[in-house]
Formats: structure tokens, C-alpha cells, sequence
């Protein structure tokens, strides 16, 4: 086996475990290679400290797999790798036959995603040394998970980096285009030919159920009182607005929401589930808003929620000059910051979004925001909201910040892995 001996005065990285080899960190490479080897890693005295996959024209140059100079890489491996994930989201996901059973570096099996929708599963190979042991990936998948059928998403730029072509076709069984799955106890179509990504965003599930508490106890604000009225000779205690009449609806000490960017509704749907009295649910995409209207009407929430096709930003800084206002405004864009270059724009565009969002919130609401940029640093984010607030005039307050579910794990040397901020803030006027 050929040997990748590291500089002696790189960065620690591999040590703090970081799955990747840069081309910088290597010293030397003794022994001869072909593209998705496997190799041992050394340092610059030549001591074991890793094997993993090579791809000598890539600047990802070695891909981690095993830690174990005994372990051979062989089909048992791929198999007993596979297995140790599936038993993870078992533990610690409440639904695992609808959620990323397998997260590329943070399940040890760098460049391969695969995501499961009930007897489906969808799989991206990003890497060459993966792409060359797909067989065993397939089968090994196959006797873990038994699905009907396994379809791949190879249809993203990266794999061109690894000197790979992107495609998209079914890698084993029969697959549906379209597959119902349940997460949070609601049901969500998924289109897993034609869907972003894999088809669906897994990696907000605890997220949108962490917006329950913010949906009810809003009666009062909208001037809504539970008073002593006499029914048919009875007194009874029933909701009454400020012009005296009874109220019927019966969400009505729910929440009026705006979510913006909502994809597949997937927080619209928990607001609603969770006692939201009016939701307002949009996206530029038409085929976006088409898709969420479809899940709302599945869960039979069809007529709390108003559907717009807009741009966020236009119709954000539009409903500021036509002063309305929610309860509760949710912001779950997609990443603005794809490169490190992309940094500074991507600062003015979550500003825009936020300063304007909590403008629309109702003092003593809620603003909702995310961001799944990478290059956007947790501290990054957090000032720029703050700065957003100081134009705004607003006082926040931190209820809860998150990263991404169970499924999506992280490991404490791999920093790439923790791109998913989001948080809940209280917004107060600072007058």
C-alpha cells in the first residue's frame, strides 16, 4: 500500500479528526498510485495515522475511512459502516425511515450521502474514491435498509471537481418519482427525481418542531378575551372580540405567520399543526408554492394558509411601507454565501431579509431565521442580525439557537459540518 507522508509543521488537523488530505499538508507520496486508491497516511516520520482514498488531481487530495491500520477496506467494511449509521438514526431520530441515514465525513464514509424516504432511498456519490466502490455501496445498502429501490442524485457540480460527470438514474430496484413521507407527524410529498438536493431538507426537523411554543397564546393581542356569556340560559366562558361577538374560529388564540422562501411549506405545516390561526407561505418559485400547497392541503390545512409567489426581499420591504405585521415572521432562505468570496454580499442580503422581517413583527413576536451558508460563521451571522436590529430599531432576544438534527451529526474537528445556524429571537421596539 502506498504511503501519503504528511509536512511536519502543517496544521494539526487530522489529529483533532478531520477527514481530508489537502495537497498543501503533503510531503511526499511513496509508492505508486492510481486514482481511488487506498493509502496509509503518515506523518513526516513515516508513523501510521490514517488510510483513506486517494485522488491524486483533486486538491481534497486523501478522503479518511478508517483510523485502524488492520482494517482493510473491503465490502465488510462498507457493509458494517452502513450498519453502524442505520442503528445511529434508530437511537436518536424519531422517524428514521424518513431522514439522512447516512452523512458522508460525520458517518466516516467521506462523499457519500444517502437520504430515506420510507422503502426509498437516494443516494449522492460526490467522490471518486466512493463512485469506484458504488457496487459495494449499492449492495451493502440493499442488505441493511431492503429498500424497493435506490436512486442516485449524481447531479451536482462538486463530482466535476473529482473528475466525475453528473447524471441522475435509478441504482437499484424500482424507484416512484414521487414518495409520501411523514416527519413531525406530518406528510410531505417528495419528488425525488426532480426535488432539490436529494429531493427534501432533512436537516431542519427539529427546527420546525421548535416553533410550537411560539404559535399559541395570541388571543389578547389581537383583542381577542374569554368572557362569561349566557348561551341558551347557561353561563359559559367563550372567546369574544373587542366588538363584543363571539368568536368561532377555533385557532382563534393562534398565530398570524409569514414564512418566507417556505419550499415545501415544511413550517408552514408546523406552524399550522401547532395551532397557527393565518399563515402566509412564500416563494419566488411557482413549482415551489405548487409543491407546498399540495402538502398543506395532504395535512388538511388549506384554509389557514395563503399562498404568494414573490421575491422575498421585494415583498418584505413592500409589507414595511404598507405597514402589516405578524405575529411571527420565519426566514429560512437558501445559502447566499457558496464560496468564501461570496461572503460580503451574502452579509448585505441576511441583513436586508432580517432587518426588514423584524419590522413585520408585532413588538413582543418572533422572529424565526436560518441560514445555511457555510462561509457565514455562527459569530458572522449573530452580528449581522444584531446589526440589523440597530437599524431597526428593535431589542432582541435569544430564545433558541440551533444547528441541524440528529441525522445530520458533526465532528468536533471538521468545522465544515457545522454550516446550519438558526435561531428564535423576541422582538421589542427600542423606543
Amino acid at each position: 500500500m502506498a504511503q501519503v507522508k504528511l509536512h511536519q509543521h502543517r496544521k494539526k488537523r487530522l489529529e483533532t479528526g478531520h477527514p481530508w488530505i489537502f495537497q498543501s499538508e503533503v510531503m511526499e507520496i511513496a509508492g505508486e498510485v492510481e486514482p481511488g486508491d487506498i493509502v496509509e497516511v503518515t506523518n513526516h516520520k513515516g508513523h501510521f495515522l490514517a488510510k483513506g482514498y486517494i485522488n491524486p488531481s483533486s486538491q481534497m487530495i486523501v478522503r479518511i475511512l478508517s483510523y485502524d491500520p488492520q482494517e482493510t477496506i473491503d465490502y465488510s467494511f462498507f457493509l458494517r459502516r452502513i450498519r453502524q449509521a442505520a442503528e445511529f438514526r434508530t437511537r436518536f431520530v424519531d422517524n428514521p425511515r424518513a431522514c439522512r441515514v447516512i452523512y458522508g465525513e460525520a458517518d466516516f464514509l467521506p462523499g457519500l450521502i444517502v437520504d430515506r424516504y420510507e422503502d426509498i432511498l437516494v443516494v449522492q456519490i460526490l467522490s471518486l474514491g466512493m463512485e469506484m466502490r458504488r457496487e459495494w455501496i449499492r449492495d451493502a445498502l440493499v442488505e441493511v435498509f431492503a429498500p424497493t429501490g435506490i436512486y442516485l442524485r449524481n447531479d451536482v457540480p462538486v463530482r466535476e471537481l473529482e473528475g466525475l460527470t453528473q447524471s441522475k438514474e435509478v441504482m437499484y430496484g424500482k424507484c416512484p418519482r414521487e414518495v409520501t413521507i411523514e416527519e413531525n407527524g406530518l406528510k410531505y410529498v417528495v419528488d425525488i427525481v426532480e426535488g432539490q438536493k436529494t429531493g427534501f431538507f432533512y436537516d431542519q426537523r427539529e427546527n420546525r418542531a421548535a416553533i410550537a411554543p411560539l404559535m399559541k397564546g395570541w388571543g389578547e393581542a389581537h383583542g381577542i378575551t374569554m368572557q362569561e356569556v349566557d348561551v341558551d340560559g347557561e353561563k359559559m366562558l367563550i372567546p369574544v372580540d373587542r366588538r363584543g361577538k363571539i368568536v368561532k374560529n377555533p385557532f382563534w388564540d393562534g398565530a398570524e405567520v409569514l414564512e418566507c422562501f417556505t419550499h415545501t411549506g415544511s413550517f408552514t405545516l408546523n406552524a399550522c399543526k401547532h395551532g397557527a390561526k393565518k399563515v402566509t407561505a412564500l416563494d419566488i418559485s411557482e413549482l415551489a408554492i405548487e409543491t407546498a400547497r399540495r402538502n398543506v392541503a395532504l395535512n388538511g390545512f388549506l384554509h389557514r394558509v395563503d399562498f404568494v409567489t414573490a421575491n422575498a426581499f421585494d415583498y418584505l420591504r413592500e409589507s414595511v411601507e404598507a405597514k402589516r405585521s405578524w405575529d411571527v415572521v420565519i426566514l429560512d432562505p437558501p445559502a447566499f454565501a457558496k464560496s468564501r468570496g461570496a461572503v460580503k454580499g451574502a452579509c448585505r442580503g441576511y441583513k436586508d431579509i432580517n432587518l426588514h422581517g423584524m419590522k413585520l413583527v408585532r413588538p413582543g413576536g418572533f422572529l424565526v431565521t436560518a441560514s445555511c451558508s457555510y462561509h457565514m460563521s455562527p459569530e458572522l451571522f449573530l452580528e449581522t442580525i444584531q446589526e440589523a436590529a440597530v437599524d431597526a430599531k428593535k431589542i432582541l432576544r435569544l430564545i433558541e439557537w440551533r444547528g441541524a438534527g440528529k441525522d445530520h451529526p458533526q465532528i468536533s474537528g471538521a468545522e465544515e459540518a457545522h454550516y446550519l445556524k438558526f435561531a428564535i429571537f423576541e422582538v421589542r421596539d427600542r423606543k
